[in-house]
């Protein structure tokens, strides 16, 4: 198993449409041998979408994971000082979040998280989900893509015909992002068919 013993913060942002992923997400991980651990932002864990009842969504996600989700700051924070998880993936990641991200902006558990473990140096890899990936949020890709320790998991763009700036991330690759990151690489090429 390729993740055997990796205990795994997912990191699980606003993108509501890509929300019907995260239950496959959670069994890869498990399947290659690792241990979830949820982290959720607060629309994740609040909002009713089209897509999902909050409730419903939070209910999935913990059962799935086997593991109660991290949705506050305060519960966040200690994930850092107490070595609570070996890697961060955030999966589905918003443009919101990929801003607040490269401008240090820790507002959210997601956030929180990330920022608690890359004080201990370790990798967070990040699954775009965004309709300004070409347009308002490149510039925060572009300045992660530059950040030691953060990796992106391969990207493209998903209808350029009806949302010509949306990214997202292609979730065939997220197990060997994390492989890679876990040697300090950026798995290549970025750019892929999502």
């Amino acid at each position: 198993m390729k993740l055997d013993g990796l205990r795994i913060g997912l990191g699980i942002t606003g993108s509501f449409c890509n929300f019907n992923r995260v239950k496959d997400v959670i069994t890869s991980l498990k399947d290659e041998g690792a241990t979830v651990i949820p982290i959720l932002s607060k629309n994740s864990t609040s909002l009713d979408t089209r897509f999902y009842k909050a409730k419903d969504f939070t209910n999935m996600v913990e059962e799935f994971s086997e593991n109660k989700i991290i949705d506050t700051i305060q519960k966040a924070e200690p994930i850092g000082p107490k070595k609570l998880i070996d890697i961060m993936v955030i999966c589905p990641c918003t443009g919101n979040s990929l801003g607040k991200l490269a401008n240090g902006i820790t507002d959210t558990p997601v956030l929180m998280g990330v920022k608690s473990i890359l004080r201990n140096n370790l990798p967070v890899v990040i699954g775009v989900s965004t309709n300004d990936g070409l347009g308002a949020s490149a510039q925060n890709i572009a300045k992660l893509l530059n950040t030691k320790n953060i990796y992106f998991v391969p990207f493209g763009q998903d209808d350029y015909v009806s949302k010509p700036k949306s990214l997202v991330l292609n979730y065939t690759y997220i197990i060997d992002t994390i492989v890679e990151a876990l040697q300090g690489k950026q798995i290549q090429p970025i750019l892929s068919k999502s």
